[in-house]
């Protein structure tokens, strides 16, 4: 990254990142807590923490004539709105991302109320009852798309947290569980605060380091475990709607293929073949079993990863009898496509669509310190998304062939299905297959 940037760590294991940003009217602050649901016993008490979080903060210190007030959520809203701030919090798979959008005269002050929140945190019963009611007020029982995935996802890669449903809890969470597993998994040790500012680094970073140097805990051991497997087992699930329920009214399939992480050199080959695959409106999975057949109306391969491992994931959802022939066309499509390989038109349209892409992803401040903030969490480099239309540009037309074949086989592809009705045809059936060592080697290791 050509910008003037600071990378360090504190001392109580804090990834510092500061990256200058001049001319900018805002300042962009992420903060990235690992928070996966790797224990279910705190699987009720993670969704009312993230719930709760940044509601207020409890009273502070004594400094001089002064102590530092309590602040209700009222207040907090108040004061980042004084500082010219918004905060929202996210929860992913994996992490709880607290996010800040402050004008660039507020920074220091929305570092000094982020510091507040994590070091004297305030979790009251009345914002506890409020996140339980609203959690009450959505259906625990995991939807259609839920249960196929996770049953692909257990099927293709073994036991897991992405698999196995969170545990209901045997007693309703208090505040004191909050406050434990604020202690646990609000922890600097594992977390990453990038900040995007026109000030000088080296001055917020020092600004950071006075304001948590004081922060302790952690690991938090909240991190998502590896697949047992990195690449998906071949076969076949087929699920139906549980007794008595009205069902998806809809067919829907799920497929995961091989893939790797964004540093492995055969991303981009890949990323390229699954482009042509279903990564567009006009790619060859859409046009067959959407245009040409009429059995899917949402037809999409995106690429997936996260700590656990990473995976190709094919996905139709058609009208209600037809899971069966949409799994059977997926099938041929991939089979061709890994076969035959791509046209070099389709090769250069990939391209240029994924290096198009690449431009908009980084369009906003607002999106570029998301990006930036999920590259340094995951241990990318900060330019690793300015350098991949390089590595896009170097691809030539025989090695995105070369990862179909790979990549693509459908025999190395797990199939799902879940449909309302019983299915209209059977599919093909992907073949379980023992492939050499060193090719597995070559591509996935």
């Amino acid at each position: 990254m050509n910008r003037e940037t600071s990378d360090t760590t504190l001392g109580n294991g804090l990834r510092v990142v500061v990256v200058r940003t001049p001319g900018a009217p805002l300042a962009e602050v992420r903060l990235v807590l690992p928070y996966a649901r790797t224990a279910p016993h705190l699987a009720d008490a993670q969704e009312l923490l993230a719930a709760c979080f940044g509601t207020g903060t409890a009273a502070g210190p004594t400094t001089g004539p002064r102590t530092a007030a309590a602040r209700t959520r009222q207040d907090v809203a108040d004061h980042a709105a004084d500082l010219g701030a918004e905060l929202s919090t996210v929860v992913t798979a994996e992490s709880l991302v607290m996010a800040a959008s402050v004008l660039s005269a507020g920074l220091h002050g929305v570092l000094a109320l982020l510091a507040d929140l994590l070091l004297r945190p305030a979790y009251r019963e009345a914002e506890l009852a409020l996140a339980q009611r609203r959690a009450a007020a959505f259906p625990r029982t995991p939807g259609p798309r839920q249960r196929l995935r996770r049953a692909l996802l257990g099927h293709a890669f073994g036991a897991h947290p992405l698999v196995d449903p969170p545990a209901a809890p045997t007693t309703p969470t208090t505040t004191e569980d909050l406050y434990a597993l604020h202690a646990r998994a609000v922890v600097p040790d594992g977390a990453v605060l990038l900040v995007t500012t026109a000030d000088g680094p080296d001055e917020v970073s020092a600004r950071v380091q006075e304001l948590l140097a004081s922060w302790s805990g952690g690991p938090s051991g909240l991190s998502l475990p590896p697949f047992a497997r990195r690449a998906p087992r071949p076969g076949r699930v087929t699920l139906t709607a549980p007794a008595g329920s009205a069902g998806s009214g809809q067919a829907l399939v799920l497929c995961a293929a091989p893939a790797v992480p964004g540093g492995h050199p055969a991303h981009a080959p890949l990323h390229l073949a699954q482009l042509i695959l279903g990564g567009s409106a006009s790619s060859r999975l859409a046009r067959r079993v959407r245009d040409r057949h009429g059995l899917a109306y949402a037809v999409s391969a995106d690429l997936r990863g996260n700590r656990a491992g990473d995976w190709l994931e094919i996905e139709c959802a058609g009208a209600p009898g037809t899971a069966g022939r949409i799994a059977g066309e997926i099938t041929g499509c991939l089979r061709e496509l890994a076969g035959d390989g791509p046209s070099r038109e389709e090769v250069e349209r990939a391209r240029a669509y994924a290096s198009g892409f690449t431009r908009f992803a980084l369009a906003t401040r607002t999106e570029e310190a998301s990006a930036l903030a999920g590259f340094a969490a995951a241990g990318l480099p900060l330019d690793w998304l300015e350098g991949y239309r390089d590595r896009l540009a170097e691809v030539t037309h025989r090695q995105v062939a070369e990862a179909a074949g790979y990549f693509l086989d459908p025999s190395r592809t797990a199939v799902s299905t879940l449909d309302d009705e019983a299915p209209d045809a059977a599919p093909d059936a992907a073949e379980e297959t023992t492939h050499p060592d060193q090719e597995s080697d070559r591509w996935i290791q």
